[in-house]
């Protein structure tokens, strides 16, 4: 295995979210590799940054995408957030069975 990946945790985490919006924070730093305290993190930076929202569901958080900003990095700045999840989703936009994801263009 590589000490290095293509994509940072940030957006390995923003996919886990993309394909379940009701993720557990435990199954998002299983899935990605890191400790709940960074995905904790990470998700706080996310939402501070705009691209998700939190909403409290019970005794879970359900998260919802702001797919129409764009991406940070400078080099695909006039890329949007929806774009990266396209490409990284799949030909069926979900990387699991069924589309489960919840994205808002427009908030």
């Amino acid at each position: 295995m590589p000490n290095w990946k293509f994509l940072s945790n940030h957006a390995l985490v923003l996919l886990c979210i993309a394909d379940d919006p009701g993720v557990r924070l435990r199954d998002i730093a299983a899935a990605v590799g890191i400790t709940e305290r960074a995905t904790h993190r990470i998700v706080d930076e996310l939402e501070e940054g705009g691209y998700i929202s939190r909403e409290r569901r019970g005794r879970r958080n359900h998260y919802t995408l702001r797919t129409n900003l764009p991406l940070r990095d400078p080099l695909v700045q006039d890329r949007k957030l929806a774009d990266l999840v396209a490409m990284l989703s799949g030909p069926d936009g979900g990387r699991s069975k069924g589309d489960r994801r919840t994205m808002s263009p427009s908030s």
